[in-house]
């Protein structure tokens, strides 16, 4: 069964960073894309990011792109997003998600879901 645990939200200021991380567990993902999406109070989940588990090709929310990096380390089965100049409104609820592999970019239905993590980002 696979498993995703997303660590490392919490309150930063804003302009600052903050790395998110998720611990994926229950198989082996080499076939999987992994992504962040994020849900704001009163807003629909957003996708922020994926990447292909096995060769780290990345997807992107153009919007984000650029204060925004994903990451993995295979070798720790972990899945990483690196957030940078942080702004009050990328305050949400961080997940991360897994689907097998189909099409690129990838499409919007993923199989599997972690709990969530908070980032709150003060003015």
């Amino acid at each position: 069964q696979v498993q995703l645990v997303e660590f490392g939200g919490g309150l930063v200021q804003a302009g600052g960073s903050l790395r998110l991380s998720c611990a994926a567990s229950g198989r082996t993902f080499s076939s999987y894309v992994m992504a962040w999406f994020r849900q704001a109070p009163g807003k629909e989940r957003e996708f922020i990011a994926a990447i292909t588990w096995s060769a780290g090709t990345t997807n992107y929310q153009d919007s984000l792109k650029g204060r925004f990096n994903i990451s993995r380390d295979n070798a720790k089965n972990t899945l990483y997003l690196q957030m940078d100049s942080l702004k009050p409104e990328d305050t949400a609820v961080y997940y991360c998600a897994a689907q097998t592999l189909q099409n690129w970019p990838p499409g919007r239905t993923y199989q599997y879901w972690g709990q969530g993590t908070q980032v709150t980002v003060s003015s």
